[in-house]
C-alpha cells in the first residue's frame, strides 16, 4: 500500500465513525482524529505517509510481529500506539479494520453516557 492510500484509507474510515471528529490541535501539520475529545487516529501531513492508531497492548505486538509495515507507535507510548508505514504487508481492509479497532478502544474508555456506540458490538463481525 503506498503512502497516498494508506493516508486516504486511514482518513476515509475515521470519517465515518459516529461521532468521530477532526481537528488539527498540533498546528495545520496534523490531522487529529478524535472521538468524543479522546484522539484514536494522527495523521501526519507530511510525504512519510505514515498513521499513528491506538491498539491493544497484546495486539500491538502480535501486528508488528506480523506486519513489517507496523512499527512502534511514532512519538507515543509504544505500548499502546502502533505506526502503519506504507509497504507491501498492508491492504484497504487491515488499515480499515485497525482504524476501527483504535476507535473502539478509545470509545469503550468513555463514560457510558458519552459513546456514541456500543463498543462491545461496534466493528464486531455478526454471528
Amino acid at each position: 500500500m503506498d503512502s497516498t492510500n494508506l493516508v486516504a484509507t486511514a482518513a476515509e474510515r475515521a470519517e465515518e465513525l459516529p461521532g468521530a471528529a477532526r481537528e488539527n490541535p498540533f498546528g495545520p501539520e496534523w490531522d487529529v482524529y478524535k472521538v468524543r475529545g479522546r484522539v484514536f487516529l494522527l495523521i501526519p501531513l507530511d510525504q512519510t505517509g505514515r498513521v499513528t492508531l491506538k491498539s491493544h497492548p497484546d495486539d500491538s505486538v502480535a501486528l508488528r510481529e506480523t506486519f513489517a509495515d507496523i512499527v512502534p507507535g511514532y512519538h507515543m507510548n509504544k505500548k499502546h500506539w502502533i505506526t502503519p508505514m506504507p509497504g507491501p504487508s498492508l491492504d484497504e481492509e487491515l488499515v480499515s479494520e485497525l482504524v476501527t479497532e483504535s476507535y473502539r478502544l478509545v470509545v469503550e474508555k468513555l463514560p457510558r453516557a458519552q459513546r456514541p456506540v456500543d463498543p462491545d458490538l461496534f466493528g464486531r463481525p455478526s454471528s
